[in-house]
Parts: structure tokens; C-alpha cells; sequence
């Protein structure tokens, strides 16, 4: 339908709403959203008008090409506009399916549990909601009633959601304040077996939730850890939750992250993010029999866990594409030797560097740690950043990357002094050498005093005015 179409018959036209009213964006998001966004992107300059994207990059509206290494948060694990993704989505459209009746059994909901199971094959069935946090919540429920008890125990720094069980899992109190009071689950040091081990002679402990590879700072469990933690548990009668909605899906190089370590079988595991396409939001718990025929122990309790959007024929068609499309590209191999050559190429960098302190991390989860330099000159500079807020000079690195190389990423969490590279899966080799250039370029005029210490200043100035 053309425009003078639509407006003659009064229907809806998405085209014309945006070309007249696409330019109000940050005007609408200051008065209807959360207003500290714009203001954020703004003070950073990050303001950008970003008009088309494929793949790992995306133009903004003067025509530059910027590569994404930050996927959305992981969402756009194939990218942006994947075309099976794409056609999956058309072809659910078109073909007028009868979805969410409640009351009927859709095929595509089987479908798609059968491919995830067939990744996790100690696993049996699986849950489906709309979230990551939604799959910790689910999990959470489960665990609770499948083993009488109400303690979940999860890591420090650990970040498992925002709704308010999975707030009540999350390790960080920037996040907690305020919205007490919370669920009474009790936090552990990553790695820490002794501490578990308290914790479970207390006798009340349902599960313990963990991510493989911390988002927070790129942290990885010890070797070992999920192993020894896995067998304590349940020698306990408790319960192990993989969190993978951010390192699930290949991420690190495996279809889950925990499957790096020998002999780990979750009894429950929690994914998103990326098997949506980037398209329709879809979230998975995926536990043992026993556990799901526990919490739907009867006809009577066939609704105890449900939600209203699950199991949507268009997310389920989007996670079935996910799917096919890592199988056909092979693409956790591409994780794998992509992942290496990034992590590989900056670890070489920690000798060049001595503001560079670590390169860590697993296939394409990579974090890159700044500390305390050996000379004076630079060591005063880093002082007064430390002195006006913890993680400022991650964030000096971050800007340029955008502004001068058009490369967007993120600092990994509040007070960190860590850039976390969570890219694309599909990204290439151009793609890390486009990356580790401009990350050597930023890191060059750091250490000659240039214009990235500049910005430092503003930063200095706008941290010390919002305390």
C-alpha cells in the first residue's frame, strides 16, 4: 500500500510515522522514558543517529560504517537482519497460524524444545517465557518447589536479572538498593567451595545459580568449580542452575559455556538473548523430567508456571531459525577461531601497555582490564581518575573507539575499570584486525598524553558534580 493509499483508507503506516516524527527521538525518550538515557548518551557522546544495519555493522545518518562489538548486549548473536531469521518471521506471518488459543497444542513450541534438547542432552523439557530474567524466574520457582526449600544461593558480582526474584540472585548492590525487600537467597564468593559448603549444612538450600563467565568484569569459574560445586550440591539434595543467557547459544566457544568443564550437568539451564534472532524477545528454562513433572504434578496444577506470551508461533520461529542457521555456518567454530585471534592479538598488547593489565575470557566473551601504571606521569593521571570515580578510564577508552573509530562497546559494569567484547558470532577476521587497530590507536595516544586524557578531565569534572 502506498502512502496517499493508507491515508485515503486511514490505515497505519510505520514508513510515513518515522519520516515525520523519527527525528524527535531523543526529544520523545527525554519526556516519556527514562529521561537519564538521552541525558547519559549525550554527557558521552554517544548520541548517534543510526539508520540501517546488517550483520555486525550498522551506518549512522552521515553514512559511516560502525562495528558493533557489543551485540546488543549479546541479543544479536547472528547479527542484525539475519536473512533466515528474516524469511522465518515472514513465512510465520503469512501463514495466519491460530496461536496462543491456550488451550491447543502448537507444533512449533515441540519443535523448538526438541533442537535445544538435542544440544543438552542430559536435560529433558523445557519452559518457555519471553526473557532472560523470565528464565531465571522460572528456574528459581522450580528449583524451590522441586526441593521443599526456599534458599537460593548465588555469586558475588553475579547479574542473573532485574525482575524481583532474579534481582534477589543478583550480586550487585547498585542494582539491590531500593527495592527491598528481596527474596532470602544468600551470595558466595565465584569459586569459593568452602563457602557453598556452609552454606549447604544449613539444610535449607534449594539451589545455587551461576554463571560460567561472569558478565560483570569477564570473570570465569576456577577449573573445577562447576564440577565440585555440581557433586556438593547434590550430595546436599540441592540443585546447580546454569545462568547461559549471556554465554549460551556458542558464545564461548561451546553451545553452553559450562560445557567447557568435564562431567557438568546442570539441572537446570537458563537462555535467551541470542535465540531471538535480535528479532522476537524468547526466553528457556531447560531442566530434568523430574523437576518439571514435580512442579506440574497434576491436572489441577497445568497452569502453576505459564506466561501469557510464551511460546509465541514468531519467537518460536525465530529460535528455530537461530538454530538451523548456527548449524548450517557453523558458527561456534567461527566463535572459536575468531575469539582466538581477538583474545590472542590483545594479550599481545599487556607487554606494550602498562595500562593494559589483563585480556581474558573465552571464544567471543572478552574482557579487557586496565590497572595502575608503573610510570610516574601516567600513574598521576590514573590517581585522579581512581579519585573521582572507579572506571573512568575504561569509559576514555570506549569513547574514542566510537567517536574517532566508530566501533561501539561497553565498560562491563559499574566502577570497573573492564571493556567487555561481546560482538556478533558471525563477526571475521577484518573485524578483529578493524578492532585491535583502532583499540591499538586509542591505547597509543593514552600512553602519549593526548586527547583521550582531555575527555578524562570532563569525565572528572561530571563525576565529581553528580555526588
Amino acid at each position: 500500500m502506498t502512502t496517499a493509499e493508507s491515508s485515503q483508507t486511514g490505515g497505519f503506516d510505520l514508513g510515513a510515522l518515522l519520516a515525520e516524527r523519527g527525528a524527535e527521538r531523543y526529544e520523545l525518550h527525554t519526556r516519556y522514558l527514562n529521561h537519564q538515557l538521552p541525558r547519559m548518551l549525550h554527557t558521552i557522546g554517544f548520541d548517534k543517529v543510526y539508520e540501517r544495519a546488517e550483520g555486525a555493522h550498522f551506518w549512522d545518518a552521515d553514512g559511516n560504517d560502525h562495528l558493533d562489538m557489543l551485540a546488543g548486549f549479546g541479543v544479536m548473536g547472528l547479527g542484525r537482519h539475519h536473512p533466515v531469521v528474516r524469511k522465518a518471521l515472514h513465512d510465520v506471518l503469512d501463514a495466519s497460524l491460530a496461536d496462543l488459543t491456550r488451550f491447543d497444542c502448537q507444533p512449533l513450541p515441540g519443535l523448538l524444545a526438541e533442537k535445544l534438547l538435542g544440544h543438552s542432552p542430559h536435560l529433558d523439557r523445557v519452559f518457555f517465557g519471553n526473557s532472560g530474567t523470565e528464565a531465571v524466574e522460572t528456574a528459581l520457582k522450580f528449583a524451590r518447589y522441586a526441593t521443599g526449600r526456599p534458599r537460593v544461593l548465588y555469586c558475588e558480582h553475579a547479574f542473573h536479572g532485574l525482575t524481583a526474584g532474579s534481582l534477589s540472585v543478583n550480586g550487585e548492590t547498585g542494582f539491590r538498593d531500593g527495592f527491598a525487600p528481596l527474596l532470602p537467597d544468600t551470595a558466595v564468593p565465584l569459586g569459593d567451595l568452602d563457602a557453598l559448603e556452609r552454606e549447604l549444612r544449613r539444610g535449607d538450600v534449594a539451589a545455587l545459580i551461576v554463571e560460567p563467565i561472569q558478565g560483570k568484569g569477564v570473570h570465569e569459574t576456577p577449573p573445577g568449580y562447576l564440577r565440585a560445586a555440581q557433586e556438593l550440591l547434590h550430595r546436599h539434595r540441592a540443585l546447580l542452575i546454569a545462568d547461559e543467557v549471556q554465554t549460551g547459544l556458542g558464545r564461548t566457544g561451546d553451545f553452553y559455556a559450562y560445557q567447557h568443564e568435564a562431567g557438568v550437568e546442570p539441572d537446570l539451564v537458563c537462555v535467551a538473548k541470542a535465540l531471538s534472532g535480535g528479532y522476537v524477545p524468547v526466553g528457556a528454562t531447560i531442566g530434568k523430567d523430574w523437576i518439571f513433572k514435580k512442579v506440574y504434578s497434576s491436572m489441577d496444577r497445568v497452569l502453576v508456571h505459564s506466561a501469557s506470551f510464551g511460546a509465541n508461533a514468531q519467537a518460536m520461529a525465530a529460535g528455530l531459525a537461530v538454530l538451523s542457521v548456527m548449524e548450517d555456518e557453523r558458527i561456534v567454530a567461527n566463535v572459536r577461531s575468531t575469539g582466538e585471534l581477538l583474545r590472542t592479538r590483545l594479550a599481545a598488547l599487556t607487554d606494550k601497555y602498562e595500562l593494559l593489565a589483563d585480556v581474558r575470557g573465552r571464544g567471543l566473551m572478552i574482557g579487557i582490564e586496565f590497572g595502575r601504571p608503573r610510570s610516574l606521569k601516567l600513574r598521576s593521571r590514573w590517581t585522579m581518575l581512581q579519585a573521582a570515580r572507579k572506571g573512568l578510564f575504561a569509559q576514555m577508552v570506549v569513547v574514542p573507539l566510537l567517536q574517532r573509530h566508530h566501533i561501539l562497546t561497553q565498560v562491563s559494569g559499574d566502577h570497573l575499570e573492564v571493556i567487555k567484547l561481546i560482538p556478533p558470532l558471525i563477526i571475521d577476521e577484518r573485524d578483529v584486525h578493524r578492532f585491535v587497530d583502532a583499540f591499538t590507536a586509542v591505547m597509543d595516544d593514552a600512553h602519549d598524553g593526548g586527547l583521550v586524557w582531555e575527555f578524562g578531565r570532563t569525565l572528572v569534572k561530571q563525576a565529581v558534580a553528580n555526588r
